[in-house]
C-alpha cells in the first residue's frame, strides 16, 4: 500500500480532465423541469414576475442545478466503458488515478459529500463550463464497505465570460469490495 500511497502525490494539484462546457446554454424550460421534478415550489425559478420583485432581471437557475448542465449523458459513459474493456486508458490525471485503483483492486465508487461555495446566480443564457482538480487522495483507509481512499475533486464553474458562479468540492471514496468482509 505504501508504494501505492506515494503514487497518489503525482495527482494531487492536477488537472482531472479537460474542462467540461455544457451541450446548451442555461434555460428557463430546463429550469422549470428541474424544478417540479424535484417539487421546489420557489418562485423565482418559474415566474419571471417574482423573480424580478426580488430584484432580479428575470428567473434564475436553482443552484444544486449548476452540475446538471455539463453532465456528458449516457453515451459518454458507454465510450468511456468500451475504451476500459479494452484496455485503454484515456489521457487524463483522473482517468489514470483510476486505472491506477482499479490495478490495485480499488474498483468500486460511492459519493461520499459535496460542498457548495455559491458566488452568483445562473440566468437563462448563461453557457456553463467546469474546471476539475485532484485536490487530495487520502491514504488507504479501512471503511465499512472494504479499504479505500477518498478522493476530493475540486470543481469551479464558470460562463461564457469567465465569472465564477459556483465552487465545489466532491469527495468520494474509490474501495475494494473484496475486502468489505475484512472490514467488518
Amino acid at each position: 500500500m505504501q508504494t501505492l500511497e506515494q503514487r497518489f502525490e503525482e495527482f494531487v494539484g492536477q488537472q482531472a480532465e479537460p474542462p467540461r462546457v455544457a451541450r446548451y446554454p442555461v434555460d428557463a424550460a430546463m429550469i422549470r423541469n428541474w424544478a417540479e421534478a424535484h417539487d421546489d415550489g420557489n418562485p423565482v425559478y418559474v415566474d419571471p414576475e417574482a423573480a424580478r420583485a426580488t430584484g432580479r432581471d428575470g428567473v434564475v437557475c436553482p443552484p444544486a442545478m449548476v452540475s446538471t448542465w455539463v453532465m456528458s449523458g449516457y453515451r459518454r459513459w458507454r465510450e468511456v466503458h468500451r475504451l476500459r474493456a479494452e484496455g485503454i486508458v484515456e489521457d487524463c490525471a483522473y482517468s489514470r488515478l483510476l486505472a491506477l485503483l482499479d490495478e490495485h483492486g480499488f474498483t468500486s465508487v460511492v459519493a461520499t459529500d459535496v460542498e457548495q461555495d455559491y458566488h452568483r446566480e445562473l440566468t437563462p443564457g448563461d453557457h456553463v463550463t467546469a474546471h476539475f482538480t485532484i485536490e487530495s487522495i487520502s491514504p488507504v483507509k479501512r471503511t465499512g464497505l472494504g479499504d479505500g481512499c477518498f478522493i476530493t475533486l475540486r470543481k469551479s464553474y464558470e460562463n461564457q465570460r469567465g465569472e465564477l458562479f459556483v465552487e465545489e468540492r466532491f469527495r468520494l471514496l474509490r474501495f475494494n469490495p473484496d475486502t468489505a468482509q475484512e472490514a467488518r
